[in-house]
């Protein structure tokens, strides 16, 4: 028996019950998600929760700018990946600056990476801003500059993973695909009091076969829009607004008074922390910087010279060690300068700054791929990590003093 037409279909088989539904990214294969018999919504009840929810969303929605774009796929497409691993309010002056120096598929095809880095940075994961230069290249190339309609072509080009394709599609060209990150996993948790951990990879297929039952398949985009919506501004990871959600009729945390207990997590160690120490060299004026490798951690930005310190020594010997290994320059610490504090995704690192004056020797590159001897308008023009950005301005304010 189906929910809808074209959702997925519900067959009992005690004591549980399978979710099969046939997979457009593949087209052949058929997808089996067992799930307790007990967390599956009656048909009647999925047509409620869409309705109330939809209803809400139009009603409450925040006013936000990709939100007026949903017929420009590669505004959908911008927005998407910089939303993935940043906050809302963060995204909004990034969107809009990104779209007005790279007002199409083109226009980011054609420009430097540097400059698309630029215009990135201080969101951090720069992998999103290369991939996504580099998708563009391809789409210029081999779909004639459109944003391919296909799922499966889509979901192939780089940094294009099954979130993204899955928000393109529904909501750029209205495909039924189901959206899950983490505001859509919290609302499931707590709508069918799941105990699958957020935070486990072994837990998404699950959570994905359950938005798959729950999604609208004649407004999927504006669906999975409302369902990221609630879990952003309702049912929040603490202090969930129960009595102002749509759900909370059907939401089984809610009447069991439980939403403090959902959703799980499993508890992960306390991230590692690593002690960095970083050289500004002088000479002439101007001072030396460096730029990444152009894959991997922070590749394409530019630093300035230094790495990690050494159990056995102190941040300043790891300053001129460092500096010599990777520019060949041997320097002299003339002062600390700042110490910053800065976390990645999968560690911490404390910066500890000098100020240096070159000594000898001259410019020969190990691991890095470039360098220049950057005035001050020079440090605004080129990319930065965030931990480098966190000094600068203060280094700006000291050469102009």
């Amino acid at each position: 028996m189906c929910l809808m037409k074209r959702l997925p279909c519900i067959f009992l088989d005690t004591p549980a019950v399978y979710l099969v539904r046939k997979i457009p990214i593949s087209n052949r294969s058929i997808k089996r998600i067992r799930m307790n018999e007990s967390v599956v919504m009656k048909p009647q009840a999925v047509k409620s929760f869409r309705k109330s929810l939809l209803r809400w969303y139009e009603r409450h929605h925040r006013a936000l700018p990709w939100r007026g774009l949903q017929h420009d796929p590669y505004a959908v497409w911008v927005s998407e990946v910089m939303l993935q691993q940043t906050r809302v309010q963060s995204v909004v002056p990034f969107f809009e600056r990104f779209l007005k120096t790279f007002p199409d598929i083109v226009h980011l095809a054609r420009a430097d990476l540097q400059d698309v880095l630029l215009a990135w940075e201080g969101m951090g994961y720069y992998a999103r801003a290369r991939n996504l230069h580099q998708a563009a290249k391809i789409v210029v190339s081999r779909y004639g500059g459109k944003l391919p309609a296909s799922f499966i072509d889509f979901y192939k080009l780089p940094g294009v993973g099954d979130y993204i394709s899955s928000a393109v599609m529904s909501i750029a060209f209205q495909q039924p695909y189901a959206v899950v990150d983490g505001n859509v996993k919290r609302v499931l948790a707590r709508l069918f009091e799941l105990d699958w951990p957020l935070n486990s990879a072994a837990s998404h297929k699950r959570f994905k076969g359950m938005a798959e039952i729950l999604l609208d398949p004649e407004v999927p985009g504006i669906f999975n829009q409302a369902v990221m919506e609630l879990g952003a501004v309702v049912c929040a990871i603490k202090h969930p607004l129960c009595r102002l959600c749509p759900g909370r009729t059907w939401c089984r945390a809610f009447l069991s008074d439980r939403t403090d207990v959902y959703p799980r997590r499993i508890q992960r160690n306390p991230l590692p922390e690593h002690r960095i120490a970083v050289g500004v060299v002088f000479k002439n004026g101007r001072v030396l910087i460096t730029r990444r490798k152009p894959e991997g951690l922070l590749g394409g930005l530019w630093e300035f010279p230094g790495g990690k310190v050494q159990a056995d020594e102190d941040a300043e010997t790891a300053c001129i060690r460092e500096i010599k290994e990777e520019v060949n320059l041997v320097v002299a610490v003339e002062k600390p300068f700042a110490k910053v504090k800065h976390a990645y995704t999968h560690f911490k690192i404390v910066m500890d700054v000098f100020l240096c004056r070159m000594v000898s020797g001259s410019v020969h590159l190990k691991g890095p791929v470039d360098y220049r001897w950057a005035g001050p308008d020079d440090l605004l023009r080129f990319p930065f990590p965030g931990a480098n950005r966190k000094f600068i301005p203060q280094l700006l304010g000291q050469w102009s003093a």
